[in-house]
């Protein structure tokens, strides 16, 4: 023990990052349940009670991997968002889907986790979920380019359900549908098809009738 406790005090971030790293990657692959703080140590090339030094218990752990991701996930969007600031709603909206899916692509963990979490019910989220703070930015993101008046009204939730839906379940199912299907959802060309497919599906509902080329009357009638 005290060869650990010399290394943490050499480097105490770069134990914690290791450990968050290894958590991470256990706790997608193989659930909260079937993961143990040793197996975490080991993983992670510390000893066993490390985990435990750092964070306590494992349900302690896990709320901070959990909640790493979603910011993780809440600044590849932002990142997405701030580069389409002050273009059009539809662009603004382009950004965001392509940021979202290109986080999903390169963080598969994060996609597992949210699959756990969605079998048990959330149950690990408890009363201050981690991903809370992930919905409300990407709720007020929406309400913000709807309240611009340049596309159609609609219900900011169903559009957010929409969006994250359409982006999410191709990776969720990468070895399931998307591998009947012979299709390579981490492949870069089905990445970028991907993202002009949501941003299409997406806008045909949101741009008024006269951008899509219908009668410009025809977004009054019945009014």
């Amino acid at each position: 023990m005290v060869g650990a406790g010399a290394s943490r005090g050499r480097d105490p971030d770069r134990s914690r990052a290791a450990i968050l790293d290894a958590a991470e990657d256990l706790f997608a692959r193989k659930g909260f349940e079937a993961t143990s703080l040793e197996e975490v140590g080991r993983a992670a090339g510390l000893s066993r009670g490390t985990p435990r030094y750092f964070f306590g218990s494992k349900e302690d752990l896990y709320r901070v991997v959990l909640e790493r991701v979603f910011a993780d996930a809440r600044e590849w969007v932002a990142r997405g968002r701030a580069a389409a600031s002050g273009a059009a709603a539809e662009v603004a909206i382009a950004e965001a889907v392509g940021s979202y899916v290109d986080f999903l692509a390169s963080r598969p963990t994060f996609v597992r986790l949210a699959g756990w979490e969605a079998l048990t019910g959330g149950r690990s989220f408890g009363e201050t979920p981690p991903h809370l703070a992930f919905v409300r930015d990407g709720l007020a993101a929406v309400s913000e380019e709807l309240s611009r008046g340049t596309l159609s009204p609609a219900d900011p939730a169903q559009i957010l359900i929409d969006i994250v839906s359409l982006c999410f379940f191709p990776l969720a199912h990468a070895d399931s549908l998307l591998k009947a299907l012979g299709v390579d959802p981490y492949d870069p060309a089905f990445l970028e098809t991907r993202k002009r497919h949501v941003v299409d599906l997406v806008l045909r509902g949101l741009l008024p009738v006269g951008v899509k080329g219908e009668a410009a009357s025809g977004a009054g009638e019945g009014d």
